[in-house]
């Protein structure tokens, strides 16, 4: 079993004039293997921030508190070190990497993960029947990496990634955003294939429950000003489509205040 630990990070952006403003005041989350935990709340609240500084995103600099994964310690490593150790992070926005198709990206990907290139008589098959899982034509792998998909597809390759990759703990940014219903489902039935293995434990960010109806949380964690406000199971979520996050809101202000 691995375990995530995230004990009183805190965090600011740098600033275009060089000045740095906190985001994040202080997190306490811990995440471990076959668990799912679903980080909810309003825009600007700081939900991707924590994804991006799990991640190792030079925007973000880290003013207080750890982070480790199975005891290492994560931001005394760099960018790739993080994703060799079982850190995967499935962006908000993918980005498009022109000249790199999707089959040597993924190949290179795995093989850095895991320290040896994969058989290539058996990864073929192995890309062709994760992508027709997540309803992807094959063709996808000779194109360039997010060129010209649309936002359903990188979604998809986004899953196409978690599964094949396997991490110890995966992060995923507002994976719903963007997706329609068919997607949304077809997208979820992949985090759940991987969920199901009980080998990785997820983190899903999101501002709506419509992805919880597919992906069954565990806990549920309610962020609000750079902080958790509330924790609880998957009544919580419930909870939050019925009464919004007005009154976390108000609590936030009035602490401010």
């Amino acid at each position: 079993m691995s375990t995530l630990e995230i004990r009183d990070l805190k965090v600011s952006v740098k600033l275009p004039e060089g000045e740095l403003k906190p985001i994040l005041h202080g997190v306490d989350l811990t995440v471990r293997s076959g668990e799912t935990h679903a980080i909810m709340g309003p825009n600007g609240s700081g939900k991707s921030t924590l994804a991006y500084s799990i991640a190792g995103h030079p925007k973000y600099e880290i003013t207080g508190g750890e982070v480790t994964l199975d005891g290492e310690d994560v931001l005394s490593m760099s960018v790739d070190e993080r994703a060799r150790a079982g850190l995967f992070l499935a962006m908000q926005y993918p980005v498009e990497v022109p000249g790199v198709s999707v089959a040597n990206f993924l190949r290179t990907a795995k093989t850095a993960i895991d320290g040896e290139a994969p058989k290539l008589r058996t990864w073929a098959g192995e890309l062709r029947g994760a992508m027709e899982k997540l309803q992807m034509d094959p063709a996808f792998a000779q194109r360039n990496v997010n060129e010209g998909f649309s936002g359903g597809e990188k979604k998809r390759h986004e899953i196409v990634q978690l599964e094949l990759i396997k991490p110890k703990i995966a992060i995923l940014d507002e994976t719903d955003s963007g997706l329609d219903v068919d997607a949304l489902r077809v997208v979820s039935e992949g985090v759940n294939r991987v969920r199901d293995t009980g080998d990785t434990g997820l983190l899903l960010i999101t501002h709506y429950t419509r992805i919880l109806r597919y992906i069954k949380p565990d806990f549920v964690h309610v962020f609000v000003a750079g902080r958790i406000v509330e924790q609880g199971g998957r009544e919580l979520a419930d909870k939050l489509e019925e009464e919004g996050y007005e009154r976390y809101l108000a609590g936030a202000g009035a602490a401010r205040a």
